[in-house]
């Protein structure tokens, strides 16, 4: 007999031995291709944006290499899992897989921009991990080859003692300064509003701490005053709502912006335009356009820290830095400043504490000055004939 499939039409459970054996393995699912059936796992995703663009990254990257390879999801065994994490550290040949960023329709899309470090290699194997843990259950392929991964609970542990992907006070210090270096007397109009919309991004991500999908998706309604009081409201990670204290410097930030719009400086309950903007003053800005931004924006200051002070460790440090970099900048540095872990959460909207407390290095400061005392002479002391030499131990 055929194997039922999802738009059969039966409405009772097969019932000899034979036919709930096929109806078992058959395809929970509607797809018929291995394309199909990632897409409908993305779906469960749809209102997280952001995580649904990541997680399609790392999909994508394994249906194009199992392609190359011959391969199909279910006969995907534990040998391969090894060569597709070898080949996420090295994607060879270059030129068919590694690119600068372009749309994805263009003929010069590329799946990678570098090689994956270590940590995003294990971060892409613990998404796929769980879309085979999909598939499983949507019985489109009958194993997961993670689970045969002797040592998994250590490799795909993203999980890290403390967050060091931030900028130092001093480095975040400087590049404010730089940002805050008003544009040249004969600048021109372009020159002007990509200046005070440079200030206004970089700002918005060091006060307030959000992600780069959350400040492209920021309208001008979403600050509000209540009793005297302004408050950000962002959906953010897990369609999870919030309201976040507006520090007064955002608030001047962020009239100043509104003004050289043409704007009022305070915004107004039903003014629903987006904060950050096209060109051309009224067009939002999508997510892959921002982080392009940030990232030109770190390129040039560490270009210019380089040059104008000759501080080329630094600059690597800004080079290497991405979007990302300031949402961890902004939680450090307020756990430096003093603000309590509770509200420190609060502000970072972590559901847990813990994921929280990565982001206090109070402890290690003080650990290290308690350990400074703890040393050894290093004065050089001759060799006598009444000091035991090695072999005497």
């Amino acid at each position: 007999m055929p194997l039922p499939t999802p738009n059969a039409t039966a409405t009772t459970f097969p019932d000899t031995p034979l036919e709930q054996a096929a109806y078992a393995l058959a395809p929970r699912i509607q797809a018929s291709s291995d394309t199909q059936a990632v897409s409908q796992w993305l779906s469960e995703y749809q209102a997280s944006p952001q995580t649904w663009r990541t997680y399609r990254k790392e999909a994508e990257r394994l249906l194009l290499w199992l392609g190359e390879q011959g391969l199909t999801l279910d006969r995907m065994r534990r040998e391969h899992l090894a060569r597709f994490e070898a080949f996420l550290g090295d994607p060879q040949p270059t030129d068919r897989w590694i690119g600068p960023p372009r749309p994805r329709a263009h003929p010069e899309w590329r799946p990678f921009r570098r090689p994956l470090t270590p940590a995003s290699r294990r971060q892409s194997l613990v998404i796929l991990q769980g879309l085979f843990s999909w598939l499983v259950e949507a019985g489109w392929v009958d194993h997961n080859p993670f689970r045969l991964m002797r040592d998994k609970r250590r490799r795909l542990d993203n999980r890290h003692e403390g967050i060091d992907r931030y900028l130092e006070r001093p480095l975040w210090d400087w590049l404010w300064q730089w940002f805050n270096r008003p544009p040249a007397p004969e600048a021109s109009a372009r020159e002007r509003f990509i200046w005070q919309r440079r200030r206004l991004i970089f700002g918005f991500a060091y006060l307030l701490a959000p992600r780069v999908s959350e400040m492209a998706a920021a309208r001008m309604s979403d600050f509000t005053c209540r009793e005297g009081r302004w408050w950000w409201r962002v959906v953010g990670k897990g369609d999870k709502l919030a309201s976040i204290p507006v520090p007064p410097d955002m608030l001047a930030l962020l009239g100043d912006w509104r003004v050289y719009l043409g704007l009022t400086a305070l915004p107004e309950p039903d003014e629903n335009g987006p904060v950050l903007r096209g060109l051309d003053g009224q067009r939002g800005l999508g997510d892959n356009q921002l982080y392009r931004l940030i990232k030109g924006s770190f390129g040039a200051a560490a270009q210019a820290l380089e040059e104008g002070e000759g501080e080329p460790a630094l600059a690597r440090t800004l080079r290497m830095a991405t979007p990302h970099w300031l949402r961890h900048t902004s939680i450090t540095h307020q756990a430096q400043s003093g603000v309590e872990l509770r509200y420190l959460a609060r502000s970072a909207r972590h559901s847990r504490l813990d994921t929280t407390a990565r982001y206090l290095h109070a402890e290690a400061e003080e650990w290290h000055h308690q350990l400074r005392d703890h040393g050894v002479s290093l004065r050089s002391i001759p060799m006598s004939a009444d000091v035991d030499g090695p072999e005497s131990l």
